[in-house]
């Protein structure tokens, strides 16, 4: 086992696993491969088969040896969770017993200086989950300030992102912006954070990684398939990091679990009935001490589902926020 892989440890794994009850002779997806943490929990079951999705080719070389231990009952394959129902057809498993997903990047990806991730350590500016497509030096070169601001604000949540965006359309007129420390810099240049507070880069490193990745398009694209692909009476796990996250999760659970306000001009038999019982009536939240152990896990929170028998809803595939493919296209303003 690689010393990457020995070290990621699954947040609110347990309960994660709990949550979707495997059986002997069931089909799970791990959408989010990653290290494999929640689908070693899976496979602890006898007879439980794991089909695990990750779009990075690094954990999915990686997990070899996990494959060999499962004796057959362990399927990778490298694509994007979005594509899930996909997935899962090409694995003759069109309807499965259970998914679980875990949104944002993983411990393996933060700690690699040349993936890009983090400003901690120098690297590349990349950050692409995929290692394909515009990477977030792509996005810093190209993008106007007014779609910066817009990334920064809304996927980081960052109250300076207008003075961000300034800066960084100011410096990249001077040289190209290629690295983490540079971009950190340029950032901790505007925004001034208190002794103990985050780094100054956090919410725009933050932002620029969900936009690359497309991560919430990502998602609210995975929870359509996932209504799509779940058996009658299986479960779905969702682990989010941020609030949008959690948010896009928490409005797609509440909107298939309610029968619909109706009204006089909708008659009881054309409501569309509910396709989710919600498990979770309060997101599930790490412990003391799992969060001492493992500080990603303080911003952690699950949520559960369970498919019942009745038809899936229509998808709203509708984005309210900037497209990697809108603003690239768009250049430089």
């Amino acid at each position: 086992m690689s010393a990457a892989v020995s070290r990621h440890i699954s947040v609110l794994g347990r309960e994660a696993v709990e949550f979707l009850a495997p059986r002997a002779g069931g089909i799970y997806v791990d959408a989010t491969f990653g290290a494999g943490g929640y689908s070693r929990r899976i496979l602890a079951v006898a007879g439980a088969r794991v089909i695990g999705i990750d779009r990075d080719r690094t954990a999915i070389a990686e997990a070899f040896d996990l494959v060999e231990q499962a004796e057959g009952r362990l399927t990778l394959v490298q694509d994007r969770f979005s594509q899930l129902d996909e997935v899962c057809a090409s694995q003759n498993a069109p309807q499965v017993d259970g998914i679980v997903m875990d949104i944002g990047v993983s411990s393996m990806q933060f700690d690699r200086a040349e993936r890009g991730f983090s400003f901690r350590q120098d690297g590349p500016l990349d950050m692409r989950m995929g290692q394909e497509g515009a990477s977030a030096a792509d996005v810093v070169a190209v993008a106007s300030e007014k779609d910066l601001a817009n990334i920064i604000y809304i996927f980081g949540e960052e109250r300076h992102s207008r003075a961000v965006a300034r800066a960084i359309v100011r410096a990249r007129q001077e040289k190209p912006i290629l690295t983490t420390k540079v971009l950190a810099d340029i950032v901790a240049s505007v925004v001034h954070t208190r002794p103990n507070d985050i780094h100054p880069a956090t919410r725009t490193f933050q932002a620029l990684r969900i936009f690359v990745n497309e991560e919430l398009d990502e998602l609210q694209s995975a929870l359509h398939a996932s209504e799509r692909t779940l058996k009658p009476g299986g479960r779905l796990v969702v682990v989010t990091f941020h609030s949008l996250e959690d948010r896009i999760v928490k409005n797609f659970l509440n909107a298939r679990a309610s029968r619909g306000s109706g009204s006089r001009h909708m008659p009881d038999v054309e409501r569309t009935a509910p396709s989710f019982e919600i498990l979770t009536k309060r997101p599930v939240v790490a412990d003391e001490s799992e969060i001492a152990a493992n500080p990603r896990a303080r911003s952690a929170k699950l949520r559960a589902a369970e498919r019942t028998a009745n038809a899936s809803h229509d998808a709203d595939t509708s984005f309210d926020w900037p497209t990697l493919r809108t603003v690239m296209k768009g250049g430089r303003a």
